[in-house]
């Protein structure tokens, strides 16, 4: 990944390279405080990687919801999609798109999820999901730890013009309106709005951003079908608690009663699938794939990431993903 990283740093403009990894951490993982105890003398010959997240899906390692694509590359969130689809691996479309709902949709050739920003003017979250609805999307991710844009995460964005910011948003805006004052972030959004939006839509909502198990609990009390153990790629309040930290006592938390779904690549993926995810997502590094080769990329990402977690599921002794549990992870 860090050659992956530098390639794709030499093959974007300063600016949005520096918009890209505001946030992110330079220290070590704090995966890394989990150790793996295999098991050991078990038939490992043939490994099934396969889950069930809202969704049957070859690969338990999906691609985060992450805006702008086509800063990055031509093909955009299309691209990503259509790469995602091949690998088998869950698709989240972010509410700051730069390529319409229906395209990708067309890309994903099956099952995707739409986040969602509720934004200041409703009418338009409510147009928003509606169309992804319509379009095909099988789940909301209702994004929950951005009532303001943290100030690592959002200021200073690379020249992006309004053709591709506002390509999914324009058509639903009032007649002169200031067009980025109503899709900002509604900081009144509460509890309430997992069920309307649910019954808006007719779909599954997960709630991103969910750290403690105490709210995770009143998101699956509110309606919630899962909980999404994320800090934002680091973008938003910073010093919070890693996923890393947080994913044990969340799903302990929900227990059977909804999806867990988690932050995190790699080896961290059979790390967090032990401590009770259902599916580990991937922001940056797609991105990184999408600068250097495009669909190509990001399909090279997430079939290195899970070659990853299949070769770690053997060396653990695991040949399903139903097998790895807690006792295979220990803290350091």
């Amino acid at each position: 990944m860090i050659e992956l990283a530098q390639r794709a740093e030499r093959a974007l403009p300063p600016d949005v390279w520096a918009y890209l990894m505001r946030g992110a951490s330079s220290g070590e993982s704090p995966w890394e405080r989990w150790r793996f105890a295999p098991r050991v003398l078990r038939d490992v010959r043939s490994i099934d990687t396969a889950t069930d997240a809202f969704g049957a899906w070859r690969s338990p390692i999906g691609v985060a919801p992450t805006a702008f694509h086509r800063l990055v590359d031509p093909g955009g969130e299309a691209a990503a999609a259509r790469a995602a689809a091949d690998c088998g691996a869950p698709f989240v479309l972010s509410m700051r798109a730069t390529t319409r709902i229906e395209e990708v949709a067309a890309a994903a050739a099956g099952p995707w999820w739409q986040q969602v920003y509720l934004m200041r003017d409703r009418t338009i979250t409510d147009a928003l999901v509606q169309r992804a609805a319509a379009a095909g999307a099988t789940a909301l991710v209702l994004t929950g730890d951005t009532p303001y844009v943290g100030r690592s995460g959002g200021r200073g964005l690379p020249p992006l013009g309004d053709d591709l910011a506002l390509v999914n948003v324009a058509q639903h805006l009032p007649p002169g309106a200031d067009a980025w004052a109503a899709i900002e972030q509604d900081a009144g959004a509460v509890l309430d709005d997992i069920g309307r939006l649910a019954d808006l839509s007719g779909l599954p909502v997960i709630v991103k951003g969910v750290l403690r198990p105490d709210e995770a609990r009143r998101c699956v009390d509110a309606g919630a079908a899962g909980v999404w153990v994320s800090d934002h790629g680091g973008r938003q309040l910073g010093r919070t608690v890693a996923p890393a930290q947080a994913l044990p006592r969340v799903a302990a938390a929900v227990g059977a009663e909804a999806t867990v779904l988690v932050d995190g690549d790699g080896l961290d993926a059979l790390a967090a699938l032990a401590l009770g995810a259902d599916a580990v997502f991937v922001g940056r590094p797609v991105l990184w794939g999408l600068a250097v080769s495009g669909a190509d990329g990001v399909r090279s990402v997430l079939t290195g990431l899970l070659d990853e977690l299949r070769h770690g599921m053997g060396l653990a002794g695991a040949t399903r993903v139903a097998e790895l549990s807690p006792d295979l992870v220990v803290p350091r």
